[in-house]
């Protein structure tokens, strides 16, 4: 705790049953998360470690396990505790997305797939399936890679398109590298999974890479 926290009375949580949550800085609301720093470090300080670290709030939650836990000063119950905030987060948000049509916000959708993969460190292909209504059947990851990529079978979306009797899907996948631009082979299965689909009557809405705090649309750039 800081000099002028001891002098007020007031660290970050009672300032925050006080003024609200509203009132805290990132490091001080992050502190709260952490609960206390190690020898000579307070909350506040680590979190501003992490912050100075990470670059920005976001980047501290979407960071994953492994990674916080190289961070001195960062255990197992910490690490926990911000992987868990990031999970509530990511649930909140594809709550939200349940209660609506997913093509009337679009801002839902990529605030909920930067929530839902963001933060991993490989390459994951997930598809959200729909209804005729647009509303979100499921949401599942299908196929997972390494660095590079991930293996994309179009007759296994389609088979499990048709268990959910899903009338309209969106893919999304990450880049782990944090560039949320297409490459040709992300160009080639969208089309091959679209002309699958469409056999079936299946609409594919969008295809979202998602990179580090950013998100490339298919749809929005003429590519479907």
């Amino acid at each position: 705790m800081s000099l002028a926290m001891l002098l007020s009375g007031e660290g970050p949580r009672d300032k925050l049953l006080t003024r609200g949550a509203s009132a805290l800085s990132d490091a001080e609301l992050l502190s709260v998360l952490l609960g206390t720093g190690y020898q000579q470090c307070s909350a506040v300080q680590l979190a501003r470690d992490l912050l100075h670290h990470f670059g920005d709030i976001g980047a501290v939650l979407r960071a994953g396990h492994e990674t916080l836990m190289c961070q001195k000063g960062m255990g197992p119950a910490k690490s926990a505790q911000l992987v868990a905030a990031m999970e509530l987060a990511r649930r909140q948000a594809l709550q939200r997305l349940n209660e609506t049509d997913v093509l009337s916000s679009p801002a839902d959708t990529r605030r909920f797939l930067q929530y839902h993969l963001g933060s991993r460190e490989r390459e994951v292909f997930s598809c959200l399936f729909l209804d005729s209504q647009h509303r979100v059947l499921a949401c599942e990851d299908l196929f997972f890679g390494t660095l590079d990529g991930a293996a994309v079978y179009p007759r296994e979306v389609a088979v499990r398109a048709l268990k959910l009797s899903a009338a309209a899907v969106i893919f999304a996948h990450n880049h782990p590298s944090g560039v949320a631009e297409p490459s040709a082979a992300d160009k080639r299965i969208t089309e091959r999974l679209r002309s699958a689909l469409a056999l079936f009557d299946i609409r594919v809405l969008d295809h979202i890479i998602v990179g580090t705090g950013c998100e490339f649309s298919f749809a929005e750039q003429g590519l479907l």
